[in-house]
This record gives C-alpha cells, structure tokens and sequence, in this order.
C-alpha cells in the first residue's frame, strides 16, 4: 500500500471512512503557505522547552504528592518520562518523514484515513484547548500569591472554581465561585492573538531562558534548604490499607497496582498504586515536546533537525523534573502540597523573600507563554481542519486587517476562559491527560500501522527497536489512561464527548469533507 497516493473521490462505504491526504498534497499545500524554513535543532530544542516546561511542573507536582505518591514523586516521574521517551521516538519519526504543519492530525489523515484523523483532531482539543485553560488556573496560583507578597489581596472566592475549597495556612478560608484571574489571563491572550501577536524564535528563546533559570535556581538554592527526612519513607503506606489476606510485598503490590489499573479500579492514594496514580497525573508535565511536531514546515532541515529537538528538549526537561521534585519535597512535607502553587510555597517556606518573588515572576511569565502557544495551536488545528471542509468554514475565515482567524480564536478564547474559570485544577488536568496519552497511542499505532501498510516510504529517522518501541508506547499511554478513568467523572465526560464527537462527524464532517468531494485546500491566506 503507498500512503503517498490517498483513495479516489469516489470511494464509497467503509472506504469512504478511510480517505486518506496524500503526503504530496500535503506538502503542495504547505508551500502555498509560504511559511520560512528559518528554525534550527537549537530552536526546536528550545521551543519544546518552553511548552514542556509550565503547569505540569509548577502546579501539578504538588497535587501528585500530596494525593497520590508522596516522596515517590521522584519515581513517578521516572515512569512518565521512560514512556514519553518510547512516544518521542514515535513522534520524531513521523515528524521527519511526513515534515507538514498539522502534527498528529496530519499524520494520522496520511496514514490511517479521515476517521481516524477527526478522532485526533477531537482528542487534540483536549491536549490543547483544555491544556490551555489548565495552564490559566496555574497562572492564577502564582499571580494571586505574588499580589499578596505585595500587599494586594483578591477575595479567595474569586480564586477558585466554584465549589473548589480555598485554603491557606492549611485553613479554608472560602469555596470558590469563579477563578477571575485565570478568565482574565486567557481573555487578554485571546486579544493578542486576534491582532496576530504570537511568539518568534528570539522571544520564545528568551522566555525559555527565564523559566529554565527559574527551575534552575530552584534546585541550586532550594537544595540547601532540604530535610532529608521528608523523604522518607519514599513510597509511604497506602490508604486506606489493602483488606486483610492480602498478599504484600513488592511484586505483589505491582501486581496488585497492574490488576487495578487494567479493571479501572486504581483509587490508590500512595503505595504502588500511588506512583502510577502520580505518573498518570503529572503526564501533564511533559505533553509540550509533542509541539515540536507541528514546527516540521518551518525547519531548516527536519529530517535532522526534529528527532533532535524532540528528544533533546525531553531529555533536558526530564532531567530537570526529577530534581525539582525532589528538592520541592524536601523542602515541604508532602501531605502539604496539594496547592495550586506549590514551589511559590516552598519558597516561601525558605523564607528569602526576593527570591520568592523572583520565582513567581519567573513562573507567570513562563506560563503566560505556554497560554499564548496552547491556544494559538488549537486555533490553527480547528483552522486546518475548517480548511479541509470538516468543521464549518467561518472557523477558517480570516481578518482582513489582522490576517488571523479571528472567530475561530474568540470562540477557543471564550471557551477556554469559560473552562478555566468554572472547572477545578484536578478536573481539567484530568480530562487533559486522558486526551493527550489517547493521541499518543494512535501516534505510536500510526507508526506500527506505516511500517507495515509503507515500508519502502522514506524514513530519515527511524524508530529503533521496531515494532518493540511503538507497541510499547501505545500499551505504556493505555495503562496510564486507565489509571485516570478510574475516575467515573473523567470517564463520563471522555467517552460522552468522543460519541458526541464521532456524531459530529455523520452529522457534518463525512459531508463537507474537500477530499471526499475532489476539491483542492486553497492557499493559506494567514500571515507567514
């Protein structure tokens, strides 16, 4: 089979389902984009720094201690970072041999037909637009608590989602009612993006330099002030305890752990089952290396370049993630970190006012900039697929003056403020997690599936360790999955939304749909 060559206009039935785009139209339609192969391996290394590194680190490292590993943090990242290696390699093969804009959603409408790219392209909304709307609750963590550092106080209910319980000094002080900041971060981020304001390489490389100091100096200072005895013990007892007659011991409760998992009945808060509970919820951390991705139409030399920057830039982080858990654990006990900023509390805890001060600069602005490029890729997915007739047209409609799709953008911009105001941390990351290690494994599939469908399709980079690395990802991203639906309201409100989505693709896409009907995309009249 030669993926190069999509079915006819004219295929019927089941075949209809799986048109695929043909990587020649594909790369005929990014030329008429006309955008500038002008990134370098360092700009692509650095681009994924910057929106790997930001809520999962600031925010989210907090909450998997104190609820689900405790010290054992250190471990759950461990677990997390080894899969996102076996998925990176997927990724970086993908992205040097089919080098387009689009990402996912493109290799997969090359490779395994239309069906399977509007499936992505809905799970893409989870890793980008609720992302986005998760990274704004961070925001609202740290500003909210540089304002008190400067005599500046919001009421705690307009800091939360409704419902969600406030708490300071280990205290509630308020149930939420809407967090106010948070809306308003991702209001002013949706107006820069209207007037066309998005990152260049000098800038991004410049914030990158900000958030990489800041993690950095962290560690470097942090370090002086930690208890070693917060780490132990590293993996703390479960809870509540197993029934009695259970079978313990360490490769009883892995297996104990792998049985819950598999049956979606992993509620562990810490033991074995908690490190998997942690390594699910701080998969988070490192969804931003995927954004590399979608740079392949823009680098000087992708079949080099790519693999270099998705690997290199999830090694750096992963590095730099292990030893900030460890040090943030150290500096607080863990059953006291379930906060929205967790590191502007253990800087606090060291008591050095400056540098707290500096850290949470450091981390508004760092997050600020990973808001900007989670909403701009959602706008340019739901632009891609406007352009190839599977969402209504007016989403790909672009401002006369601006050059951007300016509707498109205020609709991911209200939606998203809509999200991170009234929905708390815990549900968005959730909801966000299961939707990125869904797209991850038909990622890891896809490169299965190409390997046997295209073989003699030429590969720059290949994969190593084929077919073990791609079954491996894909069954490694399953099993985190299922750890999170363990949880009846994210299950719910995933397979709700991948049936509701699935029907929206009946009801308008299979209909609309340009290749379907033989037309050609039309050059991109958005700004280069």
């Amino acid at each position: 089979m030669n993926v190069t060559r999509g079915l006819t206009p004219r295929a019927t039935g089941l075949q209809r389902l799986f048109l695929r785009k043909s990587v020649a139209q594909m790369r005929a339609e990014e030329a008429k984009g006309e955008l500038k192969r002008s990134l370098s391996a360092l700009n692509l290394i650095s681009l994924g720094i910057g929106c790997i590194i930001g809520t999962g680190i600031f925010v989210l490292t907090g909450r998997a201690a104190a609820n689900f590993a405790g010290p054992g943090i250190m471990i759950s990242f461990i677990i997390t970072g080894v899969l996102c290696i076996f998925v990176a390699l997927c990724y970086a093969e993908l992205a040097s041999s089919l080098p387009v804009s689009g990402s996912a959603y493109s290799y997969t409408y090359a490779s395994m037909g239309e069906i399977a790219a509007w499936i992505m392209g809905l799970l893409l909304v989870l890793e980008y637009g609720l992302a986005a709307s998760t990274v704004a609750v961070g925001w609202s963590g740290y500003f909210v608590s540089l304002l008190k550092d400067i005599g500046i106080h919001i009421p705690p209910a307009l800091t939360a989602a409704p419902g969600v319980e406030v708490v300071e000094a280990g205290v509630v002080v308020a149930t939420g009612l809407i967090n106010l900041p948070a809306i308003l971060v991702v209001a002013a981020i949706t107006f820069l993006l209207v007037l066309g304001v998005s990152e260049s390489a000098k800038v991004n490389n410049i914030i990158v330099i900000i958030k990489l100091s800041v993690v950095i100096a962290f560690i470097a200072i942090g370090m002086f002030y930690v208890n070693p005895d917060n780490w132990t013990p590293l993996v703390p007892a479960e809870i509540p305890p197993p029934p009695e007659g259970t079978t313990r011991g360490f490769w009883a409760d892995i297996w104990r752990a792998l049985v819950d998992v598999i049956t979606a009945n992993n509620t562990s808060r810490y033991g074995i089952g908690g490190l998997i509970g942690g390594a699910a919820t701080i998969f988070f951390a490192y969804i931003g290396f995927e954004a590399v991705s979608t740079a392949g139409a823009e680098s000087k030399n992708p079949a080099r370049d790519m693999p270099i920057g998705i690997l290199g830039s999830l090694l750096i982080c992963t590095v730099l993630y292990i030893l900030t858990s460890a040090v943030l654990v150290g500096i607080v006990p863990y059953t006291e970190l379930n906060d929205p900023a967790p590191i502007a509390k253990a800087v606090n805890q060291i008591g050095l006012p400056w540098f707290a001060v500096l850290v949470k600069i450091g981390a508004i602005a760092g997050l600020s900039s990973v808001v900007l490029v989670l909403l701009y890729g959602q706008t340019r997915i739901f632009y891609t697929m406007s352009r190839d007739g599977m969402l209504p047209p007016v989403l790909s409609r672009v401002h006369p003056k601006f050059r951007t799709p300016w509707i498109n953008t205020l609709i991911v911009g209200v939606c998203a403020a809509g999200a991170a105001g009234l929905t708390s941390l815990n549900a968005l990351s959730d909801l966000t997690n299961v939707g990125s290690l869904a797209a991850f494994a038909i990622v890891c599939i896809t490169v299965l599936y190409l390997r046997y469908a295209a073989p003699d399709m030429k590969r720059p980079f290949r994969a190593p360790f084929s077919p073990a690395t791609p079954i491996i990802g894909a069954l490694m991203c399953i099993f985190l999955m299922m750890s999170l639906m363990s949880n009846p309201a994210t299950r719910n409100f995933f397979l709700t939304y991948l049936v509701v989505g699935i029907v929206v693709y009946f009801l308008y896409g299979l209909k609309h749909s340009k290749l379907a009907q033989g037309e050609q995309v039309p050059a991109s009249p958005l700004a280069p």
